[in-house]
């Protein structure tokens, strides 16, 4: 099956910039997700490897092929919509045999593609269902189905998901990848949704204004962001704001706002810099009371939320920064609102960033 490659891709849409001078490479039987937050261009992006429109300039291979000037017929891809996009009219068995009957397969063959796709999505028993007999999951499961049955060797998904709730939805991603994965095909999914984009992906490419700001595994993205931006949208992560006292061989010594000294490690950052330190919530060990120690951090719990699986805590820190701190719901002691707790963390998993030019609203933006 095909790698999908674009070189230098800019789309716009009258003075907008869509997207702007796109380099990306996904490989071949990749599961790839396009993840970012809504008009970023990631639809676009999806859209403009499909060939339902043009780009104003940039190249688009998919395999050895060059087809940017290709119509989407010849492309070899099926396309799931997120709005499943079925012909209501037709039935299941209908819809599924649509793409081998409009490419001239002939019809034992048709019949018998639409025999396997159907066992694959595990919907045989409901050959004669039109799509309003159908619930959210089937139609979508049939909305793959008509895209393999076509042939496609790429598989392309545009917010596949959207239309779920949220059990169904769960259940549904990790079908569709295993049919990807089982069938070696292709895949370039879209999605704003962080937690679906990490369950299912090999990798990511995270999107910010027309723009890729970093690619890779699920796990690189989270332990090694490389902007504020991927910080904040993957996952979630504290903030804390200082200057930096000492910079040597990659060693910090950060001020945060209150007087607070903390050892950090860095090399985007100099003495003199205003830094950013970025903490995940779960990587804060807790103690209640005061305690002293080194990059220790003493504030009061502001607020307790019971999320099922973990609790979240609100700390207000002695300097007026809030952070929050992430537990596990069934191995920890509940502490309560007012508790004064000492925080610390270890440092070779926080992250140190430049202070943005913009601000640090602007830059962690999602919309």
């Amino acid at each position: 099956m095909p790698d999908v490659r674009v070189i230098n891709l800019t789309k716009k849409f009258g003075e907008i910039t869509a997207l702007d001078k796109i380099n990306l490479h996904i490989h071949d039987q990749e599961y790839f997700s396009l993840l970012g937050p809504s008009g970023c261009g990631k639809t676009t992006l999806l859209r403009l490897i499909a060939g339902l429109i043009e780009p104003n300039s940039g190249e688009i291979y998919i395999g050895e092929k060059r087809v940017d000037n290709v119509p989407p017929e010849d492309r070899d891809i099926g396309f799931v919509f997120q709005t499943f996009a079925l012909f209501p009219h037709m039935t299941v068995w209908e819809n599924v045999l649509y793409g081998p009957r409009v490419k001239n397969f002939d019809l034992k063959e048709a019949e018998t593609i639409g025999d396997e796709v159907l066992e694959l999505v595990k919907l045989h028993e409901r050959l004669e269902a039109f799509p309003n007999e159908l619930s959210g999951g089937m139609m979508q499961r049939i909305a793959v189905a008509r895209a393999l049955a076509a042939g496609a060797k790429t598989l392309l998904l545009d917010e596949p998901l959207g239309q779920l709730d949220a059990k169904v939805r769960n259940e549904i991603r990790y079908e569709i990848r295993k049919m990807a994965k089982d069938l070696n095909l292709t895949a370039i999914h879209v999605t704003h949704d962080q937690a679906e984009a990490m369950s299912i992906s090999d990798r990511i490419a995270v999107m910010k204004k027309g723009k890729i700001v970093q690619i890779g595994s699920p796990q690189e993205l989270y332990l090694h962001p490389n902007s504020l931006f991927v910080a904040h949208f993957i996952g979630e992560s504290n903030f804390l704001e200082g200057s930096v006292l000492q910079a040597a061989n990659g060693e910090l010594k950060l001020e945060l706002r209150g007087g607070v000294k903390i050892d950090a490690i860095g090399d985007c950052v100099g003495k003199g810099d205003r830094a950013v330190l970025a903490i995940r919530p779960e990587l804060f060990t807790v103690e209640v009371g005061a305690h002293k120690g080194k990059n220790t951090l003493k504030g009061k719990i502001e607020k307790v939320t019971f999320e099922g699986t973990f609790i979240r805590y609100v700390i207000r820190l002695e300097n007026k920064d809030a952070v929050v701190v992430i537990k596990p719901s069934l191995a920890e002691t509940w502490m309560n609102i007012g508790t004064e707790v000492t925080l610390s963390f270890d440092i070779e998993k926080a992250h140190v960033f430049a202070y943005p030019a913009t601000g640090l609203t602007e830059e962690t933006a999602v919309s």
